[in-house]
């Protein structure tokens, strides 16, 4: 049997995307996702349990984060799962897990959108469903 490796998850960035560009002039956005879990105690309080995960999106996806996206925006995003090394300034290896965007969703309300738009002079097709049901349609089926 094969095997799987696909996270998916929707979160609030907990920080403004952090873009950077390689030698090869290619942009690369590393976000900070916040999820939360609710639940009840023994005692039957409500608590909240919130992890933290670092996802990374390349190219056009990573431009389209970063002016987009900002601090406490909701976000789908899709993709495997990465562990990668490095050596550190001390010469001590790292590692880091993250989450390989392959497939970005902005779920804040359009307006919100517009909100973080304005002045930036860009547009996006962003469509929801009810947008759809306005088109008058000739096609036959």
């Amino acid at each position: 049997m094969s095997s799987l490796n696909k996270a998916m998850l929707i979160g609030n960035l907990g920080q403004d995307p952090e873009v950077r560009y390689t030698q090869q002039n290619t942009a690369v956005a590393t976000l900070s996702i916040a999820t939360s879990e609710r639940y009840k105690d023994s005692n039957g309080e409500l608590q909240e349990k919130t992890e933290w995960h670092r996802a990374v999106a390349w190219d056009r996806t990573a431009e389209i984060c970063q002016s987009y996206l900002k601090k406490g925006s909701k976000v789908y995003v899709e993709g495997p799962i990465q562990t990668r090394s490095w050596e550190d300034k001390d010469g001590q290896k790292r590692y880091t897990t993250e989450i390989k965007v392959l497939k970005m969703v902005m779920l804040d309300s359009r307006s919100s959108q517009d909100d973080n738009m304005s002045g930036s002079g860009s547009s996006t097709n962003n469509f929801k469903e009810s947008d759809l049901d306005s088109i008058d349609d000739d096609l036959p089926f």
